[in-house]
């Protein structure tokens, strides 16, 4: 198969330049680094040409930041390379991870091998899993899983073409965060697996902290806790309704 690495970096974010450059090398595939969409760069046009409030069901109960939009952008920048340079698979990285080679290495090889035709989007997350899931592939302690529930987060993923092709065609217009709308498979026609554990680990606090800032009261706070437990119900609701096999 024909893959590549690509790794989402915003070149303003400097802090992170050297943490990127540490993980080029360790990659098991050639990499190089992809632009991101800065969001300050985004004109009022260009934001309500991609995004709309309450587009799909369940509502998304927030309102998204620039920085959630231009990281929505910046996949989507990653999905396009890889249809345009016709690859089978890319394996997209954001610039705050790194990894441990041993289990990242046997979790690579496990996604690979589970890119069988369909079009596989494969996650690498940085959390234990939570809930049920269907093991399709085991090696050791590693194993790939189809979780009940699409696991959140996009610090890491193998995405093949045909996932590219559904999702860019799927996302042209969204409504809330990459990783929210990813679990509504039944929208992006690309249900995400997970590789378990993923051998990802999280430097986001070692390279200066998240590029997506938000400050908010007490009270704001336990709002958006309350309003994003509803609206999880609703999509694992949703989820469970939709899913086609496996789990009983």
């Amino acid at each position: 198969m024909k893959i590549e690495g690509l790794i989402i970096h915003l070149t303003r974010a400097q802090s992170r330049r050297r943490q990127v450059d540490e993980l080029l090398p360790s990659l098991p595939v050639p990499a190089r680094i992809l632009e991101a969409v800065d969001g300050q760069a985004l004109s009022a046009a260009e934001l309500t040409a991609v995004y709309r409030r309450n587009l799909h069901e369940p509502h998304y109960p927030f309102e998204l930041r620039v920085g959630e939009i231009a990281c929505f952008l910046s996949h989507r920048k990653a999905w396009k390379e890889i249809v345009e340079r016709d690859l089978d698979a890319a394996l997209v990285l954001e610039d705050d991870v790194g990894i441990v080679p041993d289990v990242f290495d046997a979790a690579f090889k496990l996604a690979v091998a589970a890119c069988d035709g369909e079009p596989a989007y494969i996650q690498f997350g940085l959390r234990p899993l939570k809930g049920r899931a269907e093991t399709r592939a085991r090696d050791g302690d590693v194993r790939i899983v189809r979780p009940e529930n699409v696991m959140l987060g996009t610090v890491g993923q193998l995405v093949t073409r045909k996932a590219a092709e559904m999702l860019l065609e799927n996302t042209r217009m969204f409504d809330r965060p990459i990783d929210v709308f990813l679990q509504m498979h039944w929208l992006t026609g690309v249900r995400p697996i997970a590789a378990i554990p993923s051998g990802i680990i999280d430097r986001t606090n070692e390279i200066g902290g998240t590029t997506i800032h938000s400050s908010k009261t007490m009270v704001e706070r336990l709002s958006r806790e309350w309003g994003r437990f509803v609206y999880r119900q609703r999509v694992r609701w949703l989820s469970h309704l939709h899913r086609k096999d496996g789990m009983a």
